[in-house]
Protein backbone atom coordinates (compact mmCIF):
# COMPACT_ATOMS: atom_id res chain seq x y z
CA UNK A 1 0.00 0.00 0.00
CA UNK A 2 1.14 3.41 -0.69
CA UNK A 3 2.73 5.64 1.95
CA UNK A 4 -0.07 8.46 3.80
CA UNK A 5 0.73 11.88 2.92
CA UNK A 6 1.10 14.32 5.11
CA UNK A 7 -1.82 15.07 8.02
CA UNK A 8 -3.44 11.97 6.93
CA UNK A 9 -0.09 9.75 8.16
CA UNK A 10 0.19 12.03 11.35
CA UNK A 11 -3.72 11.70 12.39
CA UNK A 12 -3.28 7.52 11.51
CA UNK A 13 -0.23 7.74 13.72
CA UNK A 14 -1.60 10.10 16.49
CA UNK A 15 -4.98 7.69 16.84
CA UNK A 16 -2.78 4.50 16.32
CA UNK A 17 -4.26 3.16 13.43
CA UNK A 18 -0.58 2.24 11.51
CA UNK A 19 0.21 -1.33 11.32
CA UNK A 20 3.45 -2.00 11.41
CA UNK A 21 3.76 -1.75 7.48
CA UNK A 22 2.58 1.72 7.21
CA UNK A 23 -1.00 0.59 6.30
CA UNK A 24 -4.03 1.97 7.85
CA UNK A 25 -5.19 -1.13 10.33
CA UNK A 26 -8.47 -1.42 12.04
CA UNK A 27 -9.12 0.02 15.30
CA UNK A 28 -9.51 -2.37 18.37
CA UNK A 29 -12.85 -1.00 18.53
CA UNK A 30 -14.55 -1.73 15.86
CA UNK A 31 -12.86 -5.33 16.12
CA UNK A 32 -14.83 -5.42 19.23
CA UNK A 33 -17.86 -4.20 18.06
CA UNK A 34 -17.58 -6.72 15.09
CA UNK A 35 -17.26 -9.61 17.30
CA UNK A 36 -19.89 -8.29 19.71
CA UNK A 37 -22.32 -8.91 16.23
CA UNK A 38 -20.56 -11.98 14.82
CA UNK A 39 -20.53 -14.10 18.20
CA UNK A 40 -24.35 -12.49 19.82
CA UNK A 41 -21.88 -11.61 22.60
CA UNK A 42 -22.99 -8.50 25.23
CA UNK A 43 -21.23 -5.24 24.03
CA UNK A 44 -20.05 -3.41 26.97
CA UNK A 45 -17.19 -2.00 24.70
CA UNK A 46 -18.50 1.11 23.19
CA UNK A 47 -19.71 3.81 25.46
CA UNK A 48 -23.22 4.68 24.14
CA UNK A 49 -26.30 4.05 25.93
CA UNK A 50 -29.38 1.44 25.12
CA UNK A 51 -31.72 3.89 26.36
CA UNK A 52 -33.34 7.49 24.86
CA UNK A 53 -32.67 10.28 26.46
CA UNK A 54 -35.58 12.09 28.08
CA UNK A 55 -39.11 12.87 26.26
CA UNK A 56 -39.03 16.47 26.99
CA UNK A 57 -35.94 16.75 24.88
CA UNK A 58 -36.88 14.36 22.48
CA UNK A 59 -40.11 15.67 21.64
CA UNK A 60 -38.95 19.36 21.34
CA UNK A 61 -36.36 17.85 17.94
CA UNK A 62 -39.43 16.90 16.77
CA UNK A 63 -41.27 20.19 17.17
CA UNK A 64 -38.50 21.97 15.72
CA UNK A 65 -38.08 19.43 12.65
CA UNK A 66 -41.56 20.27 12.07
CA UNK A 67 -41.60 24.02 12.56
CA UNK A 68 -38.87 24.09 9.72
CA UNK A 69 -35.81 24.17 11.65
CA UNK A 70 -34.00 22.64 9.24
CA UNK A 71 -31.75 24.59 7.06
CA UNK A 72 -28.18 26.40 8.47
CA UNK A 73 -28.05 27.63 11.88
CA UNK A 74 -25.70 30.46 12.66
CA UNK A 75 -22.15 30.09 12.89
CA UNK A 76 -21.67 30.21 16.59
CA UNK A 77 -24.93 28.45 17.07
CA UNK A 78 -29.01 28.99 17.98
CA UNK A 79 -29.28 32.36 20.50
CA UNK A 80 -31.52 29.97 22.63
CA UNK A 81 -28.81 26.95 22.74
CA UNK A 82 -26.37 30.01 23.26
CA UNK A 83 -28.19 31.33 26.00
CA UNK A 84 -28.98 28.24 28.00
CA UNK A 85 -25.55 26.75 27.89
CA UNK A 86 -24.77 30.52 29.13
CA UNK A 87 -27.52 29.65 32.02
CA UNK A 88 -26.08 26.16 32.49
CA UNK A 89 -22.63 27.65 33.44
CA UNK A 90 -23.60 29.90 35.70
CA UNK A 91 -26.86 27.45 37.42
CA UNK A 92 -24.37 25.21 38.14
CA UNK A 93 -21.12 26.01 38.69
CA UNK A 94 -21.40 29.98 39.30
CA UNK A 95 -19.21 30.75 35.87
CA UNK A 96 -20.98 33.84 34.46
CA UNK A 97 -20.55 34.03 30.60
CA UNK A 98 -21.65 36.18 27.55
CA UNK A 99 -23.49 33.71 25.53
CA UNK A 100 -23.06 36.15 22.47
CA UNK A 101 -19.23 36.21 22.63
CA UNK A 102 -18.01 33.21 25.26
CA UNK A 103 -20.07 30.02 23.69
CA UNK A 104 -19.84 27.86 20.65
CA UNK A 105 -21.93 25.45 19.44
CA UNK A 106 -20.01 22.49 18.02
CA UNK A 107 -20.95 18.75 16.10
CA UNK A 108 -20.23 17.25 19.91
CA UNK A 109 -16.97 17.29 21.94
CA UNK A 110 -15.10 15.39 19.57
CA UNK A 111 -15.25 18.09 16.95
CA UNK A 112 -14.91 20.75 19.66
CA UNK A 113 -11.27 19.36 20.67
CA UNK A 114 -10.44 19.21 16.96
CA UNK A 115 -11.28 22.98 16.39
CA UNK A 116 -9.99 23.91 19.98
CA UNK A 117 -6.31 22.18 19.38
CA UNK A 118 -5.57 23.44 15.55
CA UNK A 119 -7.03 27.05 16.56
CA UNK A 120 -4.13 26.91 19.36
CA UNK A 121 -1.39 24.61 17.97
CA UNK A 122 1.52 26.17 15.93
CA UNK A 123 3.40 22.70 14.87
CA UNK A 124 6.15 20.84 16.70
CA UNK A 125 7.45 23.08 19.14
CA UNK A 126 4.62 22.83 20.22
CA UNK A 127 3.48 20.59 22.96
CA UNK A 128 0.34 19.13 24.42
CA UNK A 129 -0.17 17.64 28.05
CA UNK A 130 -2.22 14.68 28.47
CA UNK A 131 -3.15 12.04 31.14
CA UNK A 132 -2.75 8.37 29.97
CA UNK A 133 -4.61 6.94 29.44
CA UNK A 134 -6.78 9.18 27.02
CA UNK A 135 -9.47 9.95 24.79
CA UNK A 136 -8.05 8.47 21.88
CA UNK A 137 -9.11 11.57 19.61
CA UNK A 138 -6.73 13.62 21.84
CA UNK A 139 -3.12 11.84 20.09
CA UNK A 140 -5.45 12.26 16.58
CA UNK A 141 -6.08 15.65 16.81
CA UNK A 142 -2.75 16.67 18.29
CA UNK A 143 -1.11 14.83 15.41
CA UNK A 144 -2.95 16.32 13.31
CA UNK A 145 -1.87 19.85 14.66
CA UNK A 146 1.86 18.66 13.98
CA UNK A 147 2.44 18.97 17.57
CA UNK A 148 4.24 16.74 20.01
CA UNK A 149 1.75 14.59 22.53
CA UNK A 150 3.36 14.72 26.33
CA UNK A 151 2.04 12.51 28.64
CA UNK A 152 1.63 11.70 32.42
CA UNK A 153 0.54 8.30 33.36
CA UNK A 154 -2.87 7.60 35.53
CA UNK A 155 -1.55 5.01 38.52
CA UNK A 156 -3.85 1.64 39.14
CA UNK A 157 -6.15 1.52 41.06
CA UNK A 158 -7.45 4.87 41.61
CA UNK A 159 -5.84 6.57 38.48
CA UNK A 160 -4.46 9.48 39.70
CA UNK A 161 -1.71 11.14 38.22
CA UNK A 162 1.53 12.34 40.27
CA UNK A 163 1.59 15.35 41.15
CA UNK A 164 5.61 15.67 40.68
CA UNK A 165 5.25 13.52 37.31
CA UNK A 166 2.41 16.31 36.19
CA UNK A 167 4.45 19.10 37.60
CA UNK A 168 7.27 17.83 35.28
CA UNK A 169 5.57 16.94 32.48
CA UNK A 170 4.72 20.79 31.88
CA UNK A 171 7.28 23.20 30.56
CA UNK A 172 7.65 26.51 28.36
CA UNK A 173 7.00 24.10 25.24
CA UNK A 174 3.68 23.12 26.81
CA UNK A 175 0.91 24.82 24.91
CA UNK A 176 -2.25 23.14 26.34
CA UNK A 177 -2.78 20.79 29.10
CA UNK A 178 -5.49 18.73 28.12
CA UNK A 179 -7.59 17.64 30.50
CA UNK A 180 -10.56 14.98 30.93
CA UNK A 181 -12.49 14.91 34.13
CA UNK A 182 -14.32 12.64 34.57
CA UNK A 183 -12.20 10.44 32.87
CA UNK A 184 -12.48 8.35 29.96
CA UNK A 185 -11.26 5.54 30.23
CA UNK A 186 -10.82 5.24 33.39
CA UNK A 187 -13.77 6.34 35.18
CA UNK A 188 -11.36 8.78 37.74
CA UNK A 189 -12.48 12.21 39.33
CA UNK A 190 -8.92 14.05 39.70
CA UNK A 191 -8.63 15.12 43.60
CA UNK A 192 -8.23 18.91 44.77
CA UNK A 193 -4.67 18.67 44.83
CA UNK A 194 -4.20 17.24 41.04
CA UNK A 195 -6.51 20.43 39.64
CA UNK A 196 -4.56 22.54 41.90
CA UNK A 197 -1.27 21.68 40.34
CA UNK A 198 -3.02 21.63 36.80
CA UNK A 199 -3.70 25.36 37.46
CA UNK A 200 -0.46 26.00 39.03
CA UNK A 201 1.77 24.31 36.01
CA UNK A 202 -0.74 26.00 33.71
CA UNK A 203 0.20 29.49 35.04
CA UNK A 204 3.54 28.98 35.60
CA UNK A 205 4.37 28.28 32.15
CA UNK A 206 1.65 30.27 30.37
CA UNK A 207 -0.15 27.29 28.58
CA UNK A 208 -3.84 27.23 28.39
CA UNK A 209 -6.02 24.48 29.81
CA UNK A 210 -8.29 23.03 27.62
CA UNK A 211 -11.02 20.91 29.39
CA UNK A 212 -13.26 17.71 28.32
CA UNK A 213 -16.02 17.65 30.64
CA UNK A 214 -18.73 15.66 28.79
CA UNK A 215 -19.13 13.39 31.75
CA UNK A 216 -19.87 16.29 34.06
CA UNK A 217 -23.53 15.30 35.56
CA UNK A 218 -22.18 12.02 35.93
CA UNK A 219 -20.62 12.16 39.24
CA UNK A 220 -21.33 9.89 41.49
CA UNK A 221 -20.88 11.35 44.80
CA UNK A 222 -19.69 15.16 44.88
CA UNK A 223 -19.64 17.61 42.76
CA UNK A 224 -18.31 18.27 39.13
CA UNK A 225 -15.95 21.01 40.18
CA UNK A 226 -14.71 22.73 36.56
CA UNK A 227 -11.35 23.87 36.60
CA UNK A 228 -12.62 26.98 35.12
CA UNK A 229 -13.47 27.82 38.65
CA UNK A 230 -10.40 27.75 40.47
CA UNK A 231 -8.39 30.87 41.08
CA UNK A 232 -6.59 32.12 38.42
CA UNK A 233 -7.63 29.75 35.69
CA UNK A 234 -10.95 31.41 33.89
CA UNK A 235 -8.58 33.73 31.53
CA UNK A 236 -6.98 30.49 30.27
CA UNK A 237 -9.15 27.85 30.32
CA UNK A 238 -11.45 26.47 27.21
CA UNK A 239 -14.66 24.22 29.10
CA UNK A 240 -15.53 21.42 26.36
CA UNK A 241 -19.26 19.88 27.18
CA UNK A 242 -21.65 18.01 24.73
CA UNK A 243 -25.35 16.99 25.42
CA UNK A 244 -24.43 13.07 24.20
CA UNK A 245 -23.50 11.89 27.58
CA UNK A 246 -26.28 13.79 30.07
CA UNK A 247 -29.54 13.73 27.89
CA UNK A 248 -28.53 9.78 26.05
CA UNK A 249 -28.40 11.03 22.63
CA UNK A 250 -25.00 10.01 21.47
CA UNK A 251 -25.80 10.60 17.99
CA UNK A 252 -26.84 14.30 17.80
CA UNK A 253 -23.57 15.76 18.47
CA UNK A 254 -24.02 18.71 19.78
CA UNK A 255 -21.72 19.91 22.07
CA UNK A 256 -19.78 23.58 22.99
CA UNK A 257 -16.91 25.26 24.06
CA UNK A 258 -16.96 28.31 26.90
CA UNK A 259 -14.31 30.80 28.28
CA UNK A 260 -12.38 33.86 27.07
CA UNK A 261 -14.26 35.79 24.03
CA UNK A 262 -10.97 35.72 21.87
CA UNK A 263 -10.06 32.06 23.13
CA UNK A 264 -13.50 31.26 21.68
CA UNK A 265 -13.45 33.10 18.49
CA UNK A 266 -10.11 31.24 17.26
CA UNK A 267 -11.86 28.18 17.89
CA UNK A 268 -14.96 29.29 15.71
CA UNK A 269 -12.19 30.76 12.70
CA UNK A 270 -11.15 26.30 12.75
CA UNK A 271 -14.86 24.94 13.58
CA UNK A 272 -16.26 27.33 10.53
CA UNK A 273 -13.84 25.19 7.70
CA UNK A 274 -14.82 21.80 9.90
CA UNK A 275 -18.12 21.20 9.64
CA UNK A 276 -19.20 24.85 9.46
CA UNK A 277 -22.37 24.44 11.51
CA UNK A 278 -24.68 21.34 12.72
CA UNK A 279 -27.57 19.93 13.98
CA UNK A 280 -30.31 22.59 13.49
CA UNK A 281 -33.36 21.21 14.84
CA UNK A 282 -30.90 19.43 17.75
CA UNK A 283 -29.87 22.81 19.31
CA UNK A 284 -33.39 24.08 20.41
CA UNK A 285 -33.88 20.53 22.12
CA UNK A 286 -30.48 20.69 24.02
CA UNK A 287 -31.42 23.99 25.12
CA UNK A 288 -35.00 22.85 26.66
CA UNK A 289 -32.51 19.83 28.27
CA UNK A 290 -29.99 22.23 29.82
CA UNK A 291 -32.81 23.56 31.45
CA UNK A 292 -34.22 20.70 33.46
CA UNK A 293 -34.93 20.54 36.50
CA UNK A 294 -32.40 19.96 39.21
CA UNK A 295 -33.96 16.75 39.84
CA UNK A 296 -33.03 15.03 36.67
CA UNK A 297 -29.47 16.15 36.51
CA UNK A 298 -29.40 13.85 40.25
CA UNK A 299 -31.25 11.17 38.83
CA UNK A 300 -28.92 10.32 35.63
CA UNK A 301 -25.60 10.39 38.07
CA UNK A 302 -27.64 8.21 40.44
CA UNK A 303 -29.08 5.84 38.04
CA UNK A 304 -25.76 5.36 36.63
CA UNK A 305 -23.77 5.15 39.81
CA UNK A 306 -25.97 1.74 40.96
CA UNK A 307 -25.44 0.81 36.70
CA UNK A 308 -21.57 1.07 37.87
CA UNK A 309 -21.86 -0.64 41.02
CA UNK A 310 -23.91 -3.97 39.23
CA UNK A 311 -21.44 -4.10 37.05
CA UNK A 312 -18.56 -3.62 39.80
CA UNK A 313 -20.73 -6.47 41.38
CA UNK A 314 -20.89 -8.91 38.73
CA UNK A 315 -16.76 -8.20 37.94
CA UNK A 316 -15.59 -9.13 41.29
CA UNK A 317 -17.76 -12.03 41.30
CA UNK A 318 -16.18 -13.64 38.19
CA UNK A 319 -13.24 -12.94 39.52
CA UNK A 320 -11.95 -9.62 38.29
CA UNK A 321 -9.76 -6.92 40.28
CA UNK A 322 -12.05 -3.86 39.62
CA UNK A 323 -11.29 0.14 40.33
CA UNK A 324 -14.08 1.42 41.59
CA UNK A 325 -15.31 4.67 39.05
CA UNK A 326 -15.74 7.88 40.85
CA UNK A 327 -17.96 9.17 37.43
CA UNK A 328 -18.73 8.20 33.52
CA UNK A 329 -19.89 5.62 31.98
CA UNK A 330 -16.82 3.27 32.66
CA UNK A 331 -15.53 0.90 35.06
CA UNK A 332 -11.97 -0.53 34.40
CA UNK A 333 -11.14 -4.28 35.89
CA UNK A 334 -7.54 -6.00 35.94
CA UNK A 335 -8.29 -9.36 33.38
CA UNK A 336 -4.96 -10.66 35.38
CA UNK A 337 -6.75 -12.94 38.23
CA UNK A 338 -8.54 -14.53 36.01
CA UNK A 339 -5.72 -16.05 33.50
CA UNK A 340 -5.54 -12.23 31.61
CA UNK A 341 -1.70 -12.12 30.58
CA UNK A 342 -2.21 -9.45 27.86
CA UNK A 343 -5.76 -7.74 27.37
CA UNK A 344 -6.09 -7.38 23.86
CA UNK A 345 -5.61 -10.95 23.08
CA UNK A 346 -8.12 -11.76 26.34
CA UNK A 347 -10.66 -9.08 24.64
CA UNK A 348 -10.77 -11.19 21.24
CA UNK A 349 -11.26 -14.55 23.47
CA UNK A 350 -14.22 -13.07 25.82
CA UNK A 351 -16.75 -12.95 23.07
CA UNK A 352 -16.29 -16.60 22.64
CA UNK A 353 -15.52 -17.46 26.51
CA UNK A 354 -18.24 -15.96 27.87
CA UNK A 355 -20.22 -13.71 25.50
CA UNK A 356 -19.23 -10.62 26.73
CA UNK A 357 -17.45 -7.61 25.11
CA UNK A 358 -14.73 -4.89 26.64
CA UNK A 359 -12.11 -2.99 25.05
CA UNK A 360 -8.61 -3.41 26.47
CA UNK A 361 -6.73 -0.54 28.40
CA UNK A 362 -4.13 -0.66 26.16
CA UNK A 363 -6.13 1.03 23.11
CA UNK A 364 -6.12 4.42 24.92
CA UNK A 365 -2.50 4.15 25.69
CA UNK A 366 0.96 5.10 23.51
CA UNK A 367 2.73 2.51 22.76
CA UNK A 368 5.92 2.78 24.92
CA UNK A 369 3.81 3.02 27.65
CA UNK A 370 1.07 -0.10 27.08
CA UNK A 371 3.12 -2.48 29.53
CA UNK A 372 1.60 -0.18 32.83
CA UNK A 373 -1.77 -1.45 31.56
CA UNK A 374 -0.72 -4.58 30.14
CA UNK A 375 -3.87 -6.69 31.74
CA UNK A 376 -6.54 -3.64 32.48
CA UNK A 377 -10.25 -3.90 30.40
CA UNK A 378 -12.60 -1.30 29.86
CA UNK A 379 -16.28 -2.32 30.62
CA UNK A 380 -19.40 -0.08 30.27
CA UNK A 381 -22.23 0.35 32.55
CA UNK A 382 -24.45 2.25 30.64
CA UNK A 383 -26.89 -0.03 29.48
CA UNK A 384 -29.92 -1.59 30.67
CA UNK A 385 -30.07 -2.70 34.44
CA UNK A 386 -31.07 -6.55 32.75
CA UNK A 387 -28.25 -6.12 29.90
CA UNK A 388 -25.94 -5.67 32.86
CA UNK A 389 -27.36 -8.48 34.83
CA UNK A 390 -27.06 -10.78 32.09
CA UNK A 391 -23.78 -9.91 31.56
CA UNK A 392 -22.59 -10.46 35.53
CA UNK A 393 -23.88 -13.84 34.59
CA UNK A 394 -22.22 -14.89 31.78
CA UNK A 395 -18.75 -13.48 33.16
CA UNK A 396 -19.67 -15.96 35.53
CA UNK A 397 -18.56 -18.63 33.12
CA UNK A 398 -15.30 -17.23 33.53
CA UNK A 399 -14.71 -19.15 37.24
CA UNK A 400 -16.04 -22.96 35.38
Amino acid sequence: MRDIPGAWRRTAEGAGLLASDGAVGTTIFAEMSGLAATTGAINLGQGFPDEDGPDAVLDAARRAIADGANQYAPGRGVPDLLAAVAEHQERFYDVRLDPATQVLVTAGATEALAATLLALLDGPDDEVVVFEPFYDAYAAAVALAGARLVTVPLHWPDFQPDVDELANAVTDRTRVILVNDPHNPTGAVFTAEVREQIVRSAIEHDAIIVTDEVYEHLVFAEAHVPLATLPGAAERTLSISSAGKTFSVTGWKIGWVTGPADLVSAVLTVKQFLTYVNGTPFQPAIAVGLRLPDAFFRGIAATLHAKSELLGEGLRAAGFGVSPPRGSYFTVADAAPVGATEAAQFCRELPARAGVVGIPLTAFVTPPHRHRYGTLVRFAACKRTDVLAEASRRLALLQR
